[in-house]
């Protein structure tokens, strides 16, 4: 279920190189751009939603980061502090002030590990132009400058798409990933994972192929951000 086969050291330094360059590009910038727009993607474990996510990023022109390095990226206190450094003195601002309203709107858990996850993907968001998938992403960015997508499919279907040695494998596999990210959303964010209120557009592939799905969602968020 990984993105690529670098390791993620190199897939964080990657990305962390590319936002200090728009940092910097944005300084010798005589104009300021428009905040880019976002989008997220919650996944049912075996849906294609992976597949869907690589597949869309380039027809959107938009880079892709997975649960994995947004994990990673939360974890390390010096790896968050890295990422919050790629933006500029008023973005931080900016976003120190958001911040502050999320938590006390939202009551989020005031843990470290919440901490530096809503720094991390926040900090993301002010660079804009990004697929983030999974770590409730989606209960964090703002919804004006955010498409919210879940892809789901049928249980059955989503065992049968993972079996590589045995269904009994496949199924526990799924049911363990499934019940631990809905977990990870109740704990940190209050929040039901399945309710299609917290997305923009819920995609079931269950007759869909990857491609249909990738189009459906492209000509939805391109509706939702026609200058995109």
């Amino acid at each position: 279920m990984k993105l690529e086969r670098r390791s993620l050291n190199s897939l964080v330094e990657e990305q962390l190189s590319k936002w200090q360059a728009q940092k910097t590009a944005k300084k010798e910038a005589v104009t300021e751009e428009e905040p880019k727009p976002m989008l997220t993607i919650s996944i049912d474990p075996g849906s294609g939603g992976v597949e869907v996510a690589k597949r869309l990023a380039p027809r959107l022109g938009m880079d892709l980061l997975g649960a994995e390095i947004l994990q990673k990226l939360a974890e390390s206190t010096q790896l968050s502090e890295s990422v919050l450094k790629t933006l500029d003195e008023k973005e931080t601002s900016k976003l120190d002030s958001w911040l502050d309203s999320l938590y006390a709107r939202e009551h989020l858990s005031p843990d470290e590990f919440l901490k530096h996850m809503t720094q991390v993907i926040g900090t993301i968001g002010e660079h804009g132009n990004t697929i983030l998938l999974g770590r409730g992403a989606q209960y964090i960015l703002p919804r004006e400058t955010t498409f919210r997508v879940r892809i789901i499919a049928p249980l059955d279907m989503r065992i049968e798409n993972l079996t590589r040695t045995t269904r009994r494998a496949a199924e526990e596999f799924v049911l363990k990933t499934q019940d631990a990210r809905r977990a990870f959303v109740r704990q940190y964010f209050q929040r039901d994972e399945t309710d299609p209120l917290n997305y923009d557009l819920v995609v079931n592939t269950e007759n869909l192929s990857i491609d249909a799905a990738v189009s459906i969602i492209e000509t939805a968020f391109k509706a939702r951000f026609p200058k995109k």
